[in-house]
């Protein structure tokens, strides 16, 4: 279902695109959760599969990485304090790469959920960070969508996914979020209460066709479009909001493209994750570059990563 445009609102223009470039060629089991961090002017991503955290200054000095004990697949600078709130398998912790000190759990919300993990996740601009858990094995609905607030209150917003990813609010559009069910290959739109947090009127936003992929890791532009990139499509798209309508694509030379993120000076390149896992030999060989972070120029800016309140 693609409701119609407002006769009253402008369509958003399409946005021109640069060349794509190979930023950092890692071999990513699984490349996910790029997070642009403004006061460091630096990247982080992650490899959930080999549960590492990577950071990137954009300059030529070597990467900085660190292994954890379980996988870590979202993260988001802190407000008040240094260091990252991160959603690990079990949920949420805090860990602070200064330091690299074991991450501290703050909340493990599914411990009757063994065969869960936690997926993708970030803050929206009150500083709640939300997140999805999903099934390890990508195939049974026991996934749900959190929200954790700074005073440690967790809610159950959603559930019955089997991988979550998301969520985004473009810029422009504060009353609403975007979440996409994965394996369903759906992307749904809810009515979202800015003051409270709150989740309502969940409606399909697009279901995608199966020669499109499925809909991965997402983000929004500061003049209102969705980003989304798609797991097994070889793509990232860019869509009106409003009636889904796909505005702009990016290709690239690796099938499993899972999420994106806007970063560097004026916030105008986008960064795009990428995954190797599950690749036949055949496969790995026809994609080289496969679990490659990819990097493109655009013309229009992205928002800047929303800080935890905590």
């Amino acid at each position: 279902m693609n409701p119609s445009q407002d006769p009253g609102v402008p369509a958003p223009r399409i946005p021109s695109i640069g060349p794509v470039r190979c930023a950092q060629d890692l071999g990513c089991e699984l490349g996910e959760g790029p997070m642009w961090s403004g006061r460091e002017q630096a990247l982080y991503w992650v490899d959930i599969l080999s549960r590492r955290l990577y950071r990137w200054d954009l300059s030529d000095a070597p990467l900085q990485s660190w292994d954890f004990g379980e996988e870590i697949s979202a993260l988001a600078e802190r407000a008040r304090h240094p260091g990252l709130i991160v959603a690990l398998r079990r949920g949420f912790a805090l860990f602070d790469p200064a330091t690299g000190t074991a991450p501290r759990y703050l909340h493990q919300p599914e411990p009757d959920q063994p065969g869960n993990r936690f997926n993708d996740g970030r803050c929206d601009a009150a500083g709640r960070f939300w997140a999805g858990s999903m099934d390890f094995a990508c195939q049974d609905p026991t996934g749900a969508l959190y929200r954790y607030d700074p005073d440690g209150t967790c809610t159950l917003h959603d559930e019955g996914f089997a991988v979550t990813n998301g969520p985004a609010w473009p810029g422009g559009q504060e009353g609403c979020m975007f979440f996409n069910d994965t394996v369903q290959g759906r992307t749904y739109r809810y009515d979202f209460d800015a003051a409270s947090g709150r989740l309502s009127n969940r409606t399909l936003w697009k279901r995608w066709s199966p020669e499109e992929g499925v809909p991965d890791g997402m983000t929004a532009d500061a003049e209102g479009r969705l980003w989304i990139a798609h797991w097994g499509g070889s793509c990232v798209t860019c869509h009106d909001p409003a009636t889904a309508q796909e505005l702009a694509r990016i290709d690239l030379p690796v099938s499993q493209v899972t999420h994106c993120t806007f970063g560097g000076p004026g916030l105008r390149t986008l960064f795009i994750t990428s995954a190797r896992v599950g690749l036949t030999p055949e496969q790995l060989q026809a994609q080289p570059l496969a679990g490659a972070l990819f990097a493109a120029q655009l013309d229009v800016a992205g928002l800047p990563a929303n800080l935890f309140g905590g």
